[in-house]
């Protein structure tokens, strides 16, 4: 090739069939600003695009904060930035989002995302940390209190999604599932540890597991090369003819063993305490979950505060998401927001 030549572009890696199937070779989707169409294509089937998240409950979770121009508040689980730069418009001009998230992988892509998007230092900052620890970041900024407080418990698409986090049981992966990938233990070193009586509890308790006695008895203090694996001996270990039974119960395996790895029970208990002192009088709180064990825990923070008088009302039951939205987002499903206000 001589000098004055143009450089060909590198070559778009190749897969089998008429459209990519792994998460690495999803280019068009990982690329929404010049695939717009494609990515539409993807929302309107129903499925979430390839590293990216679709917000749920959004026109719920803004109504029930009573968002108004000028507020300071705090998003306590960032994600994909989705509910943020909703909320961060509603508050404009002069409003201030604080941002948390413990991922320190998708937290600066987010960062520059919203930054992207316009909005600067003096109105958005992102903050590294565990939604337990949100009393102690509002103390480092002078802050005793917010307008608004923001929670959506659900991990977001983009760790689900990609293999090398080790979330999904859908294709191989290391057996992480760490929020934080470089604290703690993996879910393969923390099955490789746990006793049966305690993989047991967990199983009652993070996912309401039917065969949890049975299941943790086979699983407990095994090693696990990686996810498919884990799945493949969850399968073997239950006895039902039902196939979509034994999916079901692979995906309560793998969230109950997430939740204990994360020790998510233990941050949100965390959070829940510290809530009502983070919040003006008379501010929402307003919280998205997505099992029963979360909801469990933030009903009845909400209904002890009521009853004390910490808070003056909270909402009349979950709300949920709409057939629509259901439709178009199956992970919609299972989600339930609840709010509170703080007493005056």
């Amino acid at each position: 090739m001589s000098d004055d030549e143009t450089p060909r572009p590198p070559r778009r890696k190749r897969y089998s069939g008429k459209n990519p199937r792994r998460f690495e070779d999803k280019y068009k989707e990982h690329d929404p600003a010049r695939y717009g169409e494609t990515i539409a294509k993807v929302i309107a089937s129903g499925k979430t695009p390839a590293g990216s998240h679709i917000p749920i409950l959004m026109d719920e979770s803004l109504d029930a904060l009573q968002l108004a121009p000028g507020m300071s508040g705090v998003d306590a689980t960032l994600g994909y930035g989705g509910h943020a730069a909703r909320i961060l418009e509603k508050i404009a001009p002069d409003g201030k989002l604080i941002g948390l998230d413990l991922d320190p992988l998708e937290l600066p892509k987010t960062s520059a995302r919203l930054r992207a998007m316009g909005f600067g230092g003096d109105r958005f900052e992102a903050v590294r940390s565990n939604y337990a620890g949100i009393a102690k970041v509002l103390a480092e900024r002078g802050l005793a209190e917010v307008d608004f407080i923001f929670a959506d418990l659900g991990c977001s698409s983009m760790q689900f999604d990609d293999p090398s986090r080790g979330f999904s049981f859908k294709s191989a992966g290391p057996l992480d599932m760490r929020m934080n990938p470089g604290r703690g233990l993996s879910a393969a070193d923390w099955l490789a540890r746990v006793s049966a009586e305690k993989l047991e509890t967990a199983l009652h308790e993070h996912a309401d597991e039917p065969r949890a006695e049975s299941l943790a008895l086979a699983l407990a203090g095994r090693s696990f090369p990686d996810t498919l694996a884990l799945a493949r001996a969850i399968r073997e270990s239950v006895r039902v003819s039902d196939e979509d039974e034994r999916e079901l119960t692979v995906r309560r395996v793998f969230q109950a063993v997430r939740i204990a790895v994360n020790e998510e029970f233990t941050a949100l208990d965390a959070f829940l305490r510290v809530l009502p002192k983070c919040l003006k009088p008379g501010a929402r709180a307003a919280i998205l979950t997505f099992h029963s064990g979360e909801d469990r825990r933030v009903k009845q923070s909400m209904k002890v505060g009521v009853r004390d008088g910490i808070y003056s009302e909270m909402s009349d039951g979950p709300i949920t998401a709409s057939p629509e939205e259901r439709r178009l987002n199956p992970r919609s499903s299972s989600a339930k927001l609840r709010w509170v206000t703080r007493s005056a």
